[in-house]
């Protein structure tokens, strides 16, 4: 019975860190949520800190078993092959979700939004001056984000390595969505379309016996890109996991309060009824970025209107709430399962 449990376990970190690598691909949703909402936010700020100095002498000394256990190995590798596999697989998914389906996918995380507010607020009872200041301040950051106008494309590796550090905060901050201050940073579609389009490629090109990619200079400058863009999401991962596990520890209320704020902020950047606007130039004429695309420069929000489209998106931001709640009661029930 024990090892069936730890195969479900299993099992089910892979699939939280499917949901998360999702969230973290899609504008707007953070996969830190995921991780909060479940409640596996904390060990995993945790086991993200134990990447430190005494972890690497254990690696360097070959203490490989030892590192793999001070580290919290198991869940780490389990969680972060979710979220690998995510970016293959379930995250193409919902970008032909997003493109075909835009109100309903909106919608959802709208209310996977709105359910998460509620779970984190249901327990914090420290509401006081500091704790409210937090929150606004918080959602202020959170709603002046989402109306800011995106950067132009830059592949400047240095940046790139800036990008990483700075878009794994939907990682490690709820509320916060890397992918959407990439979009802001205009690395969005070279990060997470075009240079894992050229990884992808090329995994083909070498299960085919094909490696006639090290003579495209356009593919290799691409996967150059990626793997100095993940060096710097790896570092900045690191990095906030140890702030962020301080801060936990130190000014836990405060912080709690903050990232509901974010959390609410973020409402403004998934909000279901909005229209696209594309960048031009002087002579009023799209901005294509390297795949054909038009850029986007901003949403406008707009108030819908009471037809069967708008109750549909109602339905669907409902199903996003009982999403989390159905996390929620999974996250209960496994504590309750581990403390028995």
């Amino acid at each position: 019975m024990q090892s069936t449990r730890t195969l479900k376990d299993r099992i089910f970190l892979v699939i939280k860190g499917l949901a998360m690598g999702a969230a973290n691909k899609v504008p707007g949703v953070s996969g830190g949520v995921v991780a909060f909402v479940a409640g596996f936010y904390e060990e995993f700020i945790y086991s993200l800190q134990r990447v430190n100095n005494k972890a690497f002498k254990l690696l360097f000394n070959g203490r490989f078993k030892s590192f793999y256990r001070y580290i919290n190995g198991k869940f780490l590798s389990l969680l972060f092959l979710g979220m690998i596999v995510s970016y293959f697989s379930i995250s193409k998914v919902l970008d032909y979700l997003i493109v075909n389906y835009q109100l309903y996918v909106w919608s959802t995380f709208f209310g996977m939004i709105l359910g998460s507010i509620y779970y984190i607020n249901k327990d914090f009872k420290q509401w006081n001056q500091k704790t409210i200041t937090a929150l606004i301040l918080g959602a202020a950051v959170g709603i002046s984000i989402s109306f800011l106008d995106p950067a132009t494309e830059n592949d400047n590796l240095f940046f790139v390595f800036f990008c990483g550090i700075i878009s794994v905060s939907g990682m490690t901050l709820p509320g916060f969505s890397g992918s959407f201050i990439l979009i802001l940073l205009g690395n969005y579609v070279l990060l997470l379309v075009d240079s894992v389009n050229a990884l992808y490629d090329t995994l083909f090109d070498i299960i085919s016996g094909d490696f006639s990619f090290w003579q495209d200079q356009a593919r290799m400058r691409m996967l150059k890109v990626l793997g100095v863009f993940t060096l710097g999401s790896v570092t900045g991962l690191v990095t906030f996991s140890h702030i962020l596990n301080y801060i936990l520890h130190h000014y836990k209320n405060i912080t709690l309060a903050t990232i509901v704020g974010f959390i609410i902020g973020s409402l403004g950047v998934v909000w279901p009824w909005k229209e696209t606007i594309y960048k031009t130039n002087s002579e009023g004429a799209f901005i294509l970025d390297s795949t054909g695309e038009q850029v986007i420069a901003n949403y406008q929000r707009f108030l819908p209107e009471l037809n069967t489209q708008t109750y549909i998106a109602i339905a669907y931001i409902v199903l996003g709430i009982f999403i989390i709640l159905g996390l929620e009661w999974y996250g209960q029930r496994t504590r309750q399962v581990k403390n028995k």
